[in-house]
């Protein structure tokens, strides 16, 4: 086992540190939402679907509901696609591991060059691709089921039909799409990876600086928001 990973230890270290990097990232917006559950886009989100739903119930607006849905299917339908044709790609570059190796680590001055190490790093791009689909295509699953729950009309004592329910199975399938994305996008760390573990690490610090950029909301005024939100953002942005 240790004449295993010793070839490795330097790539498996950077993996280490990349995972963990993003991990931390998420751990972090995970607990500002508890304070404010708008912080992050994907907070106002998930309070943006749950007032969707009732509107759509309460209104009765089919078509807005069938359209809206159906563009969420299609949007998680092509990534999912898009993940199984990427894995099958690295597949077939598998069996070139040693032609590859001369190309991927021409840059490479501390990684290993190891056809073994070219080999473990397309199995690990292939489980993360692997982790997109299978999430993508629960999404499409509750997506689906949405699509029926929304159009049925809430009964006393029926919770299936409930709204609250609709809401959080919509929410459930929002969830299954964000972990979907966020697979993708340490995919870009993953591919530097393939040339160097150091442009991994680079790609992470960088690919983390852009999402607390991109995904942080600007300061949401809770009267902007509306009553449904009054309770959702009681705290002002810090």
């Amino acid at each position: 086992m240790q004449d295993f990973f010793a070839p490795h230890l330097l790539d498996l270290l950077c993996l280490a540190l990349s995972a963990g990097l993003f991990t931390f990232y998420h751990l972090y917006v995970r607990h500002k939402l508890k304070d404010n559950p708008t912080y992050s886009l994907y907070g106002a989100t998930t309070i943006a679907r749950t007032a969707w739903v009732l509107n759509v119930m309460e209104e009765k607006n089919d078509i807005l509901a069938v359209q809206t849905l159906r563009n969420s299917t299609m949007a998680a339908t092509f990534l999912a696609s898009t993940s199984i044709l990427l894995a099958v790609g690295l597949l077939s570059l598998s069996g070139q591991a040693d032609k590859l190796g001369q190309t991927w680590h021409a840059l490479n001055l501390f990684g290993s060059r190891a056809e073994s190490t070219i080999t473990l790093k397309l199995l690990i791009i292939l489980g993360n691709l692997f982790i997109a689909f299978f999430n993508f295509s629960f999404a499409i699953r509750l997506f689906s089921h949405v699509g029926f729950l929304i159009n049925t009309p809430p009964e006393e004592g029926s919770y299936g039909s409930s709204i609250t329910f609709v809401a959080m199975e919509l929410n459930k399938a929002g969830g299954y799409f964000h972990i979907g994305m966020r697979a993708y996008y340490f995919l870009v760390p993953l591919i530097f990876w393939l040339f160097s573990p150091l442009f991994m690490l680079a790609a992470t610090v960088t690919l983390v600086g852009l999402m607390s950029r991109i995904e942080k909301t600007p300061h949401l005024d809770c009267e902007y928001l509306g009553a449904l939100f009054k309770n959702s953002c009681p705290l002002p942005r810090k």
